[in-house]
């Protein structure tokens, strides 16, 4: 029996290109090679114009996790209030990282599925003085995307001395987001819309943000402390920690992609292809964990229909066996549903491939559904593209 490789349609990593993969596939020099320290100076110098960021991008070896950490350290200091904004399983990771600081710790819940507005956010920074307050742009454990941009004009207007902290990370690439909304801290990681494998974290932070850093003196972090990264950044010929030189070069890769698509098109593509495919998946009697006014265009959680005898476990299995890798859900989500992205540098032939998979595994686990039902809804809005 010949084995096909499987449609990778987990929340991240994604599908990384051909292209891609044979800059990871380079002969590495060394991280004083007078060539690298040019690409790295360039990609450093294209994201932080792309996400028009007054202040500083960094690129590190590291995860998103590691990025969400370097965030809070770097503009806040203990004892100082935070607002955490949360609406899934990784907007709750915030709070362990926030009291770890020993910062004092608020946060804002909305149920699953669904997200907190600007005004629930300035009625509680209305309460007290707060230093920061952090949002989840996409949360992966529920699909639902935040109002940014609203928030943003409402924090402008309303509280203009709170840093904003923007968790992008199932966002950047494929959700817009831009630093002068009045962003302070916007960070993510190579394996989500980027479409780049693990490896590297990025972050952005305003000037307004560095500004916080270098009041605060010395800080307890070392690794991802943002005076240790500065120089770097600013000459990759200088050394803090060594640089991981073919995702370096990986990244270089996606983002020349990602601008000869065009950010713009890239974001409207996302919103486009998230639609069909999610009414492709309502077709075969699927729904979305988040209301339609807040889903993402990065990913969705598929409930799986009332009555259909579908079983979480093997139905994943038979769904792997037909060719699509799928992630389960977390937390309240957990056994109700599965997870599907739909980001990066995924294009039509694969999203085509993975509502064919859903059928044919639907049918093998007894859940009768009209074969071609999805895959023609789906197509019927392929041909708009």
């Amino acid at each position: 029996m010949i084995e096909t490789p499987k449609l990778l349609m987990i929340p991240g990593p994604t599908p990384v290109v051909r292209s891609i993969q044979n800059q990871m596939a380079r002969e590495t020099v060394a991280f004083g090679d007078a060539g690298f320290i040019a690409d790295f100076k360039g990609l450093v110098a294209e994201l932080k114009a792309l996400w028009r960021c007054d202040g500083e991008a960094f690129v590190l070896a590291g995860s998103g996790t590691m990025a969400m950490e370097m965030a809070v350290a770097n503009i806040t200091k203990r004892g100082e209030n935070v607002l955490i904004c949360s609406h899934g399983y990784f907007g709750d990771r915030f709070i362990d990282i926030c009291a770890r600081k020993g910062l004092g710790v608020d946060v804002l819940k909305a149920e699953w599925g669904t997200v907190y507005t600007p005004e629930q956010i300035d009625a509680e920074l209305s309460k007290k003085e707060y230093a920061a307050l952090t949002v989840t742009h996409v949360d992966t454990a529920t699909g639902a995307e935040a109002p940014l941009k609203e928030i943003c004009v409402m924090l402008k207007k309303k509280h203009p001395g709170v840093l904003l902290i923007v968790d992008a990370v199932a966002a950047a690439g494929g959700a817009e987001s831009w630093m002068d909304w009045g962003i302070d801290v916007l960070f993510t990681c190579s394996q989500k819309a980027f479409g780049v494998a693990p490896g590297l974290a990025m972050l952005w932070a305003s000037g307004r943000a560095l500004a916080k850093r270098k009041s605060l003196g010395t800080i307890p972090e070392s690794y991802f402390d943002f005076e240790r990264w500065i120089p770097v950044m600013q000459d990759p010929s200088k050394y803090w920690g060594t640089p991981p030189v073919n995702m370096i070069w990986a990244l270089k890769e996606g983002l020349r992609l990602m601008k000869e698509e065009g950010l713009e098109e890239r974001y409207a593509r996302h919103i486009r292809q998230a639609a069909v495919f999610v009414a492709a998946m309502e077709a075969l009697g699927f729904k979305t964990a988040a209301s339609k006014e807040n889903r993402a265009p990065t990913l969705s959680i598929f409930f799986y229909p009332e009555n259909s005898g579908l079983d979480d476990l093997p139905f994943r299995a038979k769904l792997a066996e037909e060719g699509v890798q799928s992630a389960g859900c977390l937390g309240a989500f957990a056994g109700k549903g599965f997870r599907l992205g739909h980001m990066g540098n995924i294009d039509k032939h694969v999203l085509v491939g993975t509502i064919a998979s859903v059928e044919r595994a639907c049918v093998k686990c007894g859940y009768q559904v009209e074969l071609g039902k999805g895959l023609g809804v789906l197509q019927a809005g392929l041909v708009r593209e």
